[in-house]
């Protein structure tokens, strides 16, 4: 309803997305001057909604002041009218519009746009398919500058070996690499940078490699390490690194630096890619979500020539990517409870461990030989699998008396394992009271002599 006078109560919508290229008061400021010019005559902005750092191709209702907007429309004393856009390709991306026309139109709000000079009216064929292009042009305008994007960065990578941005690799650190090519930035001061070798842990990068190269495991050199208290890369830049506690290397962080090219001197991009998909294949208005994922060393952007000093050689780097712990399988030995046995102390599943040529378990309680174990951390927990296996028949009679031999004896041990895995039931073991239990309602337990 139109406020007294008839003039109309607009509610302002506005959106801008990659604030570090834009400057959002500005942005804000000729969206709001041109919805203002649209309205004049016909009533006045009452209310704003600017959304900063959000996708166009995010819906509405996922945008946090257009949400709120869609929240506002539900008010019967929402304190304005319709809806004025700054700028409809900032606003509608693909077929928005379309879907979200019969939300405005049940609450009898109007959306003024400012390609057709006033309001939509979905009665009107000439708007509906005005505002389907528009969307498509929007959709089309963020995959162009996608494609135009990429391509000038696996350029600048492959033949001119420019550093992106991003964090420089543990070992490195940043150094300047004269001015910018583009005469524009240059002369706002703006110069290019490159990767140079940090003295304090690049050698440390070079460490890692020899270490690898001489047959030791991920494991073993992260103990290492630790146990000689080297800062983990999450010190070196601790504003960076919130979420980690700077004091210990993890084996994870130790892989990912044997298996980062741009050791070799050679600068590479495109290692990781974002997949958009679906979060609702039954309800596609809810959008994508975005997943990071590795891609495979064909789709990366290699320079052709060294772009900053080699932590390590070429040769050496790929001798290291080959260089695997392969697991022996002794014919023979076979684990009848692998997967169905848990500790007692942590739930953890146990590890098969082959002890005394008889197989085992044990559990290690989340320790791993990357770090030193602490004095009052617990003792594993071991087992012999032949102990349980000849208490399994009795335990899986008390569980259910249908489980029967053919000629109604009780089960073997083995009838017993497939008992407990066909129905999905597991078993823990408690080292401390060597006491066996079915992880079933009944908890029928057992103990082990």
């Amino acid at each position: 309803m139109a406020s007294e006078g008839g003039a109309l109560r607009f509610a302002f919508y506005g959106r801008v997305s990659t604030e570090d290229h834009q400057d959002p008061a500005t942005s804000r400021a000729w969206q709001v001057l041109q919805a203002e010019s649209l309205v004049s005559g016909h009533g006045r902005i009452v209310a704003e909604f600017f959304d900063i750092g959000h996708s166009r191709a995010l819906p509405w209702a996922r945008r946090p002041e257009a949400g709120a907007l869609l929240a506002a429309l539900t008010d019967p004393d929402r304190g304005f009218d319709a809806i004025v856009i700054g700028s409809s390709e900032r606003a509608f991306h693909g077929n928005q519009f379309s879907v979200m026309a019969p939300l405005f139109e049940h609450y009898g709000v109007g959306v003024w746009i400012p390609e057709l000079g006033g309001c939509v009216d979905p009665k009107i064929a000439g708007h509906e398919e005005l505002m389907v292009l528009l969307g498509i042009l929007a959709k089309r305008e963020v995959t162009r500058a996608r494609i135009r994007v990429r391509s000038a960065m696996t350029v600048q990578t492959r033949d001119q070996g420019r550093y992106l941005g991003g964090r420089p690799p543990y070992g490195y650190r940043l150094v300047d690499a004269g001015p910018h090519p583009n005469r524009s930035f240059a002369r706002r001061g703006v110069r290019l940078r490159r990767l140079d070798t940090d003295p304090h842990t690049g050698p440390i990068v070079r460490w890692i490699f020899s270490q690898r190269l001489a047959g030791h495991s991920h494991a073993r050199i992260t103990r290492a390490l630790n146990d000689t208290q080297v800062p983990p890369p999450s010190a070196a830049d601790p504003d960076r690194n919130p979420h980690r506690d700077g004091r210990h290397w993890q084996v994870p962080t130790v892989r990912a630096i044997l298996a980062n090219p741009r050791y070799t001197g050679r600068q590479v991009w495109n290692r990781q890619r974002t997949d958009h998909e679906l979060i609702d294949p039954d309800n596609t208005t809810l959008g994508h979500r975005d997943i990071m994922r590795w891609n495979t060393p064909e789709d990366w952007a290699i320079s052709r020539k060294q772009a900053h000093p080699a932590l390590v050689s070429e040769t050496d780097f790929v001798a290291t990517q080959h260089i695997r712990v392969t697991r022996q399988v002794t014919p023979g030995r076979t684990y009848q409870l692998a997967g169905i046995l848990h500790c007692g102390l942590c739930s953890r599943r146990m590890d098969s461990h082959w002890t005394h040529q008889r197989p085992g378990y044990r559990c290690r309680h989340g320790h791993n030989s990357a770090t030193t174990p602490q004095p009052d951390r617990p003792h594993n927990a071991y087992v012999r699998e032949d102990l349980i296996l000849a208490h399994l028949p009795a335990l899986v009679v008390r569980l259910t008396a249908a489980v029967e031999g053919a000629a109604g004896e009780p089960p073997s041990a083995l009838e017993a394992v497939e008992h407990l895995r066909a129905r999905g039931i597991t078993l823990t073991y408690d080292a401390a009271v060597r006491v066996l239990t079915a992880d079933t309602e009944r908890a029928e337990r057992i103990l082990i002599g």
